[in-house]
């Protein structure tokens, strides 16, 4: 029986479109005055930092730095820092009202249902935590987030790696035959998979990159009704 549901984001309780149409330019657009600005808090200079280790620039040349943090955005990079500052970028927006976030009807309905009927949920994505939250708290459906029990993000380990799936797992503290993972993607699927998830494709026909040629022998739902009826009825 399922008692958690582990669920993706991107293209899965989100639109890919938004993320790409609206969060990721707003990030780049705001970047380097951003982090000029804030440079000196404590967050933001802990992430410097770990841009600084991972990009091989020195620390204290901001412009090469910034360069690397843009260079990353354009390559969609799932590189921890990077995520960090987007987050505390994106969070400034919400709060300027610049922008809402966007959840499927469905997701936002489901979310609500199952929660009600007693399901541990949570979010796994490789956008930071805090952009987790943001996303839900900030949403056009309205605040989510008390329907969620925890996030998880890249510090757990890479969403197509297998050992990510293990340290959620022991987390969660259930066997994994009682986790649900959802998502667009057939190499996190096949990940999570690899460690006893049990799991379902999400192939929404707006934007979603799944669909039934990655199906392989897993459950393919078009939304988050056909997850219930599919797999939550038993």
């Amino acid at each position: 029986m399922i008692r958690v549901i582990l669920t993706d984001v991107e293209g899965t309780t989100t639109s890919i479109s938004f993320v790409h149409e609206v969060l990721f330019p707003y990030a780049a657009e705001h970047l380097d005055e951003f982090i000029r600005a804030h440079q000196y808090e404590a967050a933001v200079s802990a992430a410097l930092d770990s841009v600084a280790q991972e990009s091989g620039c020195k620390r204290d040349d901001l412009d090469s730095l910034l360069a690397s943090l843009q260079g990353w955005i354009r390559e969609d990079r799932k590189v921890t820092p990077l995520k960090l500052l987007q987050g505390m970028i994106w969070r400034h927006g919400y709060e300027r009202g610049d922008f809402q976030s966007h959840v499927y009807e469905d997701a936002a309905d489901y979310l609500r249902r199952w929660h009600d009927r007693g399901l541990r949920l949570f979010v796994y994505s490789s956008g930071s935590v805090e952009a987790q939250k943001l996303i839900f708290t900030h949403s056009i459906a309205g605040d989510l987030t008390p329907f969620f029990s925890d996030y998880f993000d890249t510090r757990v380990g890479g969403k197509k790696e297998a050992e990510s799936y293990r340290n959620i797992l022991e987390h969660l503290g259930v066997e994994p035959s009682h986790v649900l993972f959802l998502s667009d993607v057939a190499a996190e699927l096949d990940a999570a998979e690899d460690v006893g998830l049990r799991t379902c494709l999400l192939a929404r026909a707006e934007d979603s990159p799944g669909s039934t040629m990655d199906a392989r022998d897993r459950p393919v739902a078009r939304d988050f009704s056909e997850v219930d009826r599919l797999l939550l009825q038993d």
